[in-house]
Parts: C-alpha cells; sequence; structure tokens
C-alpha cells in the first residue's frame, strides 16, 4: 500500500470527519475505539488526537476518548489543540506504557505559540513545529517565501534542541502544503524548495518533515483524465518530488496508501510546470487538470 518510505500519522480521530463527529456526538467510545483499531491495523505510526472544542469545555470527555483508545491500541498519541491546559490534560492522561514506552506528539507550536514548551520538563514528549508563520517585531507573520519557512524552521528547532535539549528526531516539522486551485502566490514552489534546503541543513539531521496532504487538491474535479483519482495523485506527485529530499510522514487516512509516480506520469509533470508558475498562468496551469 505504501510506495514510499513514510510514516503516517492517522487523521481520523477528528470531528472533521462527518463519520467520527458521529461517534462523538453519541459518545460511542466502543466506535472510537474500533476507528483506532482501523487506523493502527492499517498501519498508522501515531494516531492524531483531536475533539474539537468540546475539549475545552469537556476535559473529563476529552480524558475518557484517549484512555479508551490507549485500551485497544499501543500506537502512540498525537494530541491536536492549540491549548496549553488541554495539552496539559492530554499528558497527564497519556499512558507511554501503554504505547511501547513511545512518547506522545504535541501538535503544534509556532513561534508565536510556544508557551506550550512550558510543559516540557514535567512531561517528556516530541512536538509537531509549524513552519508557516514566524514572530516578527513581536507580531505573528505568515511564510510565504521558501526562505522565510525555512529560516523559520531552522530556528525554532534549534532552539528546541539547544534551550530544551530535546532531541531533533523528536521534531516534526509541518511544512504546510496548500490547495493549488488558488495558489497565485508560488505557496507550493515555496513549500517544495524549503523541503529541499531542510534537508540538505546538517544542522537539521534528523529533524522529520511532514504535511496534511488532503488540501492540494481541494476544489479540483474528482477524477484525473485517465479515471484515476485526482487529488490522491496530486497527493503522490507532491511526494515524488519532496520524500527524496527528507519528507517522511503524512498526516493522514492510514489506509489510502502512497505510491511514486513514473517520471512521465501526466499529473506529475503538470504539478511539475505548475510549480513554475505565478499570478493567473499558475490558474492555467491548474486548468490542465481538466483536460481529457
Amino acid at each position: 500500500m505504501n510506495g514510499f518510505n513514510i510514516g503516517i500519522i492517522g487523521e481520523r480521530i477528528n470531528p472533521g470527519f462527518k463519520s467520527t463527529k458521529a461517534l462523538f456526538e453519541n459518545q460511542d467510545l466502543a466506535g472510537i475505539q474500533a476507528l483506532a483499531v482501523k487506523q493502527a491495523e492499517a498501519g498508522a505510526r501515531y494516531q492524531n488526537v483531536n475533539i474539537g472544542a468540546r475539549a475545552l469545555t469537556d476535559p473529563q470527555w476529552m480524558a475518557r476518548v484517549i484512555e479508551a483508545i490507549q485500551e485497544v491500541v499501543t500506537t502512540p498519541l498525537s494530541f491536536d489543540f492549540p491549548s496549553k491546559s488541554v495539552q496539559e490534560i492530554c499528558l497527564s492522561c497519556y499512558d507511554p506504557a501503554k504505547a511501547n514506552n513511545e512518547l506522545p506528539i504535541v501538535n503544534s507550536i509556532t513561534e508565536h505559540r510556544w508557551d506550550l514548551m512550558e510543559l516540557y520538563g514535567k512531561y517528556q514528549f516530541k512536538v509537531i513545529l509549524m513552519a508557516s508563520e514566524r514572530v516578527e517585531d513581536g507580531r505573528a507573520l505568515g511564510n510565504k517565501t521558501a526562505d522565510e519557512i525555512y529560516s523559520t524552521a531552522r530556528r525554532a528547532a534549534l532552539r528546541l534542541k539547544n534551550e530544551y535539549g530535546m532531541p531533533l528526531e523528536h521534531i516534526f516539522i509541518d511544512m504546510s502544503v496548500s490547495a493549488i486551485i488558488a495558489d497565485t502566490e508560488g505557496l507550493n514552489r515555496s513549500t517544495v524548495d524549503a523541503i529541499k534546503h531542510i534537508g540538505a541543513d546538517a544542522d537539521l539531521k534528523g529533524v522529520h518533515m511532514m504535511g496534511g496532504l488532503s488540501n492540494i487538491g481541494q476544489q479540483l474535479p474528482p477524477k484525473a483524465a485517465d479515471g484515476s483519482d485526482l487529488k490522491h495523485c496530486l497527493e503522490n506527485a507532491f511526494l515524488t518530488l519532496t520524500v527524496e529530499h527528507g519528507f517522511d510522514f503524512v498526516l493522514g487516512t492510514p489506509w489510502r496508501g502512497y505510491q511514486r509516480l513514473a517520471d512521465d506520469h501526466y499529473v506529475l509533470t503538470t504539478y511539475k510546470n505548475f510549480l513554475e508558475q505565478k499570478g493567473s498562468n499558475a490558474l492555467r496551469a491548474v486548468r490542465k487538470f481538466y483536460k481529457a
């Protein structure tokens, strides 16, 4: 199923999926456990846990969800909440012994949301580090160029290593893959180039690079000209260009499977052409995906 040497962080325990939202609304712990087992059996290396806004209003429910998942799988968990108080509850509930002594992941920190690192020491964990924004003059600014993304990732990763003693292997840099349908500023090209910069930086050897690939094909037709899954082909095109440079984890659905595309695959060649364009030329390049 997986043609690349990449790990999958299972994304399905998230109310963004209608079927999972129903499980949460019905407080169906058995259903959530079955979903966790399905992801584990499909090869998930970690499982992301996000129960939505209810985490702030009903922390005991969140604790029950975490404990229920750990009753049935040994997959380490990733806790997907921007709140320090919520993360502390998650970390206090997590039992490493039930996950083969693997540490959990805090998802996610940014330079502007560094307070989550105040938990480090009392708890041990890995982190997902967002490279999509930086702090400049006390303000959070979005990164658009490859250099901005790379510089932010390097600065924050080395801060984690030098100030907190965190091994680089415990850092997952989220490269924030963008939808191509609205990408007139070359954000996809910036992300691909930043991955190359990070992968070539000897000081960052050991860090993981990851991203949620489902955004890349948003609002495009479901099928490619040859009848294949266009959105999935785009995900595979992105991986074909980046895995060799160190992109090694995907936040995704474990049973989806990923395969390297042949050099002459038309989705790959069209995506490469798209990466070279900006503005209206980029939108014209996207239209090529519609053509039979």
